[in-house]
């Protein structure tokens, strides 16, 4: 900055600095560094003040120097080779008027400044404010931002920690996904050797049923031979038959006849396989009679009470005998046939079959006309059951359900659903208004057929083979060869 002496002349800038080459002046270098620091961060904060008061200096030194000027100019100064002349007492006067304008102009332009020079002022505090409000901000931003490194830091190391674990998780599934593959085949391996396993214990079972069969066929034929053979014994054997229905006397062969008598005994109690019709029944009595009056004398061919054998004419004697032919044969399902039932009063059958459909027919003749049919089972039929009223149809089915029919409708009017394997029998109780089904499920319930809904379920230990029931009892039969007895009370 430049600097002025008493007499107004403007000296040369004095300049100040510092040795800094000494080791000795490090605190000097120290606060050099720090006035240039806060030089180069302040300094364009204070610019505008700078500049006003390089202009107001500018702006002083000019006036300075033109009041120097004019003043020389007054006293004859300004030619220094001219000699100094006086002035007259109206030029002072004027010249103090005009200098006196002069300051009153210069003091007015130094309190402008002034004033400037205090808005500046303020205007530097203000901003020295704004720059510390600034500087907190950036402390605080920084801190901010120091947790937020933080916190990205430890999220990082967790999501390495769960891609870890996804990883493991990964490779546990694999190899989870690879046994499950694996068991699969061996399930289904399984399967095709537990199949072939069951239609060769089907063959066996098969086989045995033949071999049963045949064995019954032949143990049949030998009873039915037997039978010919006492009957034609017995035939030989003389009875003499009183006409009066009075006790028959002994005769020539009374002796025969006791033995005749005793041995009818004996064969009746070891086998009694048929009876024929009697002279006991009132309704053949009148036709006996006439027989008698016409003294017709016949051997019987019955096998029944011993009175009955002594007096039974060869007219109205049946000879029974086990059936070898069926009198009708009907193709009634597609599929196999698992229950047939008659109705209550014989003239109605039904037939359910593994066809999903339960077929009527009506018995005329000793044939099979078909009647109508009840559909609405999903899988086979495994039972059926009329009510005492012959109106009325309750079925089991393999689709874990029994349903309910009327016979004036084709389709279930509601199904019974509640166990979890197939039904294997359904029953109506005598109240009519329940029903009793059994399941392989090894469970017996009891339904309200009015509100269609299971109203007791009886836990069973093995599987349930058929049911019947009266009015407070129920019987089942199952696979462990016992029967239980259930009271639904």
């Amino acid at each position: 900055m430049a600097a002025t002496d008493s007499s107004g002349r403007s000296s040369s800038p004095v300049k100040v600095g510092f040795n800094l080459n000494k080791t000795s002046d490090k605190w000097k270098r120290h606060i050099v560094l720090q006035l240039r620091h806060r030089d180069k961060t302040q300094k364009f904060m204070f610019q505008d003040v700078i500049n006003s008061y390089i202009k107001l200096l500018d702006r002083s030194n000019q006036k300075a120097q033109f009041t120097q000027g004019f003043q020389k100019e007054a006293l004859g100064l300004g030619d220094s080779r001219q000699p100094p002349r006086t002035i007259s007492c109206d030029s002072k006067e004027l010249m103090l008027a005009r200098h006196q304008d002069i300051v009153t102009e210069l003091r007015k332009t130094g309190g402008e400044l002034a004033y400037q020079i205090v808005e500046l002022n303020q205007k530097a505090k203000l901003k020295d404010t704004v720059l510390e409000e600034q500087h907190i901000s950036l402390s605080e931003l920084r801190r901010r931002l120091g947790e937020v490194e933080d916190e990205w830091r430890s999220l990082q190391s967790r999501m390495q920690v769960v891609e870890g674990g996804n990883q493991a998780l990964k490779q546990a599934y694999d190899t989870l996904l690879q046994q499950h593959q694996e068991m699969d085949d061996k399930y289904r391996q399984e399967k095709i050797q537990g199949s072939e396993l069951l239609e060769d214990l089907i063959r066996v079972k098969e086989l045995a049923a033949e071999n049963m069969n045949h064995k019954n066929e032949r143990r049949a034929r030998a009873k039915e031979a037997s039978l010919r053979k006492e009957l034609a014994t017995a035939a030989k054997k003389a009875v003499n038959i009183d006409i009066g229905f009075e006790k028959a006397e002994p005769t020539d062969s009374g002796v025969q006849v006791g033995a005749f008598q005793g041995e009818e005994r004996h064969e009746r109690r070891q086998t009694r396989p048929f009876r024929s019709a009697s002279v006991a029944s009132p309704k053949i009595f009148d036709s006996i009679k006439e027989l008698f009056d016409s003294k017709i004398k016949k051997r019987g061919h019955s096998v029944s009470s011993l009175s009955d054998d002594v007096f039974v004419p060869m007219a109205i004697c049946v000879s029974a005998r086990i059936p070898t032919k069926p009198l009708h044969v009907l193709e009634a399902h597609e599929l196999g046939i698992n229950a047939v039932k008659f109705s209550p009063t014989s003239k109605l059958l039904a037939t359910g079959g593994t066809d999903c459909i339960i077929k009527l027919w009506d018995l005329i003749g000793g044939k099979l006309h078909s009647a109508g049919t009840l559909e609405g089972s999903n899988e086979g039929i495994t039972s059926i059951e009329f009510d005492p009223t012959g109106t009325k149809v309750l079925a089991a089915s393999y689709d874990k359900s029994a349903l309910f029919w009327k016979l004036d409708d084709c389709a279930p009017k509601f199904t019974l659903t509640g166990h979890s394997r197939k039904v294997t029998s359904a029953k109506f109780k005598s109240s009519l208004r329940q029903a009793v089904t059994g399941s392989a499920d090894r469970t017996v319930k009891i339904w309200d057929l009015q509100r269609a809904a299971c109203v007791k379920t009886i836990n069973v230990f093995s599987f349930c083979s058929d049911v019947v029931c009266s009015e407070y009892f129920i019987v089942s039969g199952h696979f462990d060869k016992k029967i239980r007895f259930w009271d639904s009370r």
